[in-house]
């Protein structure tokens, strides 16, 4: 296939700006994810089934409020002329989901027995509370990328830089939290909160000039994709996005890989103090290896994305490559060999996430040739919705290999079988995700070069 040639009209620097929405939403993730269940069973001592429940009625909450905000979001507002359709969201929800967090790691102090309901109800209602401002951020920040960056060029370009960005993220999201956090003191958790707040605010300012959008795509919304256009009902374009072929192979992918995600995380402070024997600030080498891991292949895995030109080729070949880097992570109880594996397992999640984007832009570049419509929030609000399954495995995951092997609450030892509990939701779990995850992509995914190309033509010719 013919390599194109289209001008890359995005700055690095409005890139990289545009990165700190990643950087936001990776730092939450890695903090969120490790440590909240951790927090609540081993530090607070609320029951692992009370602390299951509350993650999975939390992953409920999402059936709702994800695709509902994308829907609500998906329409022209007062302020769409002047400061677009997503910017403000952004700014709207992003506060409140940074102060959120902090409060998250202050619950009430009563006894976890005698007060689980109270412990248990405030974990319910401010993981909810969460969530929704983490959606009116996340559904209307990654809406912005496929119809802001236009190209394979330039996608991959900003995929590739944003993603740089959002490494950071992930890295701050491992470290910061370390470096306060000292197990079994409760108070230690609070502080590292205050601090995560602090520098989540400041990121947020810095992708602001990153996630204004191009006047001439909000006129273009504004005076053609809408005008006389009949705004269907929530439950007909939920059924639209059900019936897209390609977008479910890629969302029900992305799915297993976030359930990779969100054990292998939630996973790593357990790792850390009862399978490697170490301090909290002990993990920082662990997540350092993974990240440099992470920032050498990204460039690698750009570089053959861009001399294949197959996107969809590429994904499945990162998908395999960290399916098969998951496995030796079950067998590994030696702090250097934990180190150099999760090198290499970061180079493999290196591909994947730098792929995400991409494919992903193409992917609604395929709906809004089918609907006419540009209609991403929903889109980007179902897949929104489809990644808080992770949490739902998460907690299914902790919760009975927990109980199956007799992890003992708060306690500083635990029996081989208690340790094993832990490696297979740390590992082989993560494997079988991820498995799954590649074979989705690889036998229903179909979205080929030639596909692309003729969906881009489309949109040229319908002005979209």
């Amino acid at each position: 296939m013919e390599k194109e040639t289209i001008e890359i009209k995005h700055s690095k620097k409005n890139m990289v700006s545009y990165g700190f929405g990643s950087y936001i939403s990776e730092f939450f993730g890695m903090a969120f994810g490790a440590y909240v269940f951790f927090y609540y069973e081993t530090v607070i001592g609320l029951n692992v089934w009370l602390t299951g429940i509350g993650f999975i009625i939390f992953a409920i909450w999402n059936s709702v409020n994800d695709p509902l905000i994308g829907f609500l979001t998906d329409r022209p507002f007062k302020f769409t002329k002047k400061w677009g359709r997503r910017l403000p969201w952004v700014i709207i929800g992003g506060i409140p989901w940074i102060l959120s967090y902090l409060l998250l790691f202050t619950p009430p102090d009563v006894d976890p027995n005698s007060g689980a309901i109270i412990l248990f109800i405030w974990l319910v209602v401010m993981t909810c509370l969460y969530d929704t401002f983490a959606s009116l951020f996340q559904v209307n920040y990654y809406s912005i990328f496929p119809d802001k960056f236009r190209g394979d060029s330039e996608r991959r370009l900003a995929a590739t830089l944003s993603t740089l960005v959002g490494a950071l993220g992930l890295a701050s999201g491992s470290i910061i939290p370390s470096l306060f956090i000292v197990f079994g003191e409760r108070s230690t958790y609070t502080l590292q909160a205050g601090v995560v707040v602090i520098v989540c605010l400041l990121a947020l300012v810095a992708v602001i000039p990153g996630s204004r959008e191009d006047q001439v795509r909000i006129d273009c919304y504004l005076e053609s994709c809408e005008e006389g256009m009949e705004r269907k009902p929530f439950l007909k374009e939920f059924k639209t996005i059900l019936k897209h072929k390609n977008y479910m192979a890629y969302v029900i992918s992305f799915m297993f890989y976030m359930c990779l995600v969100a054990t292998m995380i939630g996973s790593i402070p357990y790792v850390a103090q009862f399978v490697l024997g170490v301090k909290a600030d002990d993990s920082l080498l662990i997540m350092a290896a993974l990240l440099i891991g992470l920032f050498i292949s990204m460039p690698i895995w750009s570089k053959i994305a861009n001399k294949t030109n197959n996107d969809r080729k590429t994904m499945v070949i990162a998908a395999t490559f960290l399916t098969i880097v998951t496995i030796p992570l079950f067998f590994i109880n030696d702090y250097i060999f934990m180190i150099i594996a999760m090198f290499i397992w970061g180079m493999g999640e290196g591909g994947y996430w730098v792929m995400l984007s991409p494919v992903r832009s193409s992917v609604i570049d395929e709906s809004v040739v089918m609907s006419g419509r540009r209609i991403e929030g929903i889109y980007q609000g179902f897949q929104t919705f489809v990644s808080r399954v992770s949490l739902v495995a998460q907690a299914l995951s902790f919760s009975i290999v927990h109980t199956i092997t007799g992890f003992v609450d708060t306690s500083d030892i635990q029996t081989p079988t208690a340790v094993l509990g832990i490696q297979i939701h740390f590992a082989l779990l993560p494997m079988i995700f991820m498995f799954i995850s590649t074979i989705v992509l690889w036998k229903f995914f179909k979205l080929t070069p030639e596909k692309v190309k003729e969906n881009r033509e489309k949109l040229k010719e319908i002005s979209l």
